[in-house]
């Protein structure tokens, strides 16, 4: 099993200290949840399809991400490639409030970095959005081997139990297609800042098992500040 590095261990835990512990939850035997960061290596574990570093967001990355979503318009920004200083510098030439970021910016760098890390990559890609409607709002698994997602402003990303599945209904919708939520009360929801690991069918053993999940509704004027990040 790969294993994080002590520096962005240290890194990430550092950023803690001044917040209350997470509240752990009850999750399903094929989801890993943990307020360290250790927790992140059990996505390579047969049984798991998700894991979840619960963090709240310390008050300057949160203040720095809001400023982002001081706009009335929906944007996004991507990157392909080592989450370097290159890496940094091209994200703050491209958000909104650049006078605002450092802090979001650097707290970006050092998740990119750990994920690098983690997958042994030095390639990776990397999608930040602001969102004002709901990006894929039907659940559904992602053809890919693992994505890591977290939200900075807004309600997090939503997931399926296994035992709430009816894989049937995944794929384009369709009036034949059985609903793909079993029991809407099992569904499960990121909190902002939570750094979670989602795997899809893409990943080797794991063709029928990738997490089925989506994105949250918003309502009104609700908007949500999203990073995603893929291996390559």
């Amino acid at each position: 099993m790969t294993a994080i590095s002590t520096t962005l261990m240290e890194s990430f835990m550092s950023s803690l200290m001044s917040s209350p512990p997470a509240t752990h939850w009850a999750l399903p035997d094929h989801a890993a949840g943990d307020n360290d960061i250790s927790v992140l290596p059990r996505i390579f574990e047969d049984a798991i399809n998700i894991a979840i570093f619960q963090r709240p967001l310390p008050a300057d990355i949160a203040f720095s991400a809001q400023a982002q979503c001081q706009t009335d318009r929906a944007w996004q920004y991507s990157w392909l490639g080592h989450p370097d200083e290159a890496f940094t510098a091209d994200l703050l030439r491209h958000l909104p409030a650049p006078e605002a970021a450092t802090p979001l910016v650097e707290d970006m760098a050092t998740i990119a970095e750990a994920i690098a890390f983690l997958f042994d990559t030095q390639t990776v890609g990397i999608r930040v959005r602001l969102l004002t409607s709901a990006m894929c709002p039907r659940f559904h698994c992602d053809n890919l081997p693992v994505r890591m997602v977290t939200t900075y402003v807004g309600p997090g990303s939503e997931w399926l139990p296994e035992h709430a599945v009816n894989r049937a209904g995944l794929g384009a919708p369709h009036p034949d297609r059985p609903d793909i939520a079993t029991d809407t009360s099992a569904i499960q929801r990121l909190a902002p800042g939570d750094i979670a690991l989602l795997k899809g069918s893409g990943w080797v053993g794991c063709e029928e098992r990738g997490l089925v999940h989506r994105s949250p509704a918003l309502d009104g004027e609700g908007k949500r500040l999203l990073m995603s990040i893929d291996p390559a």
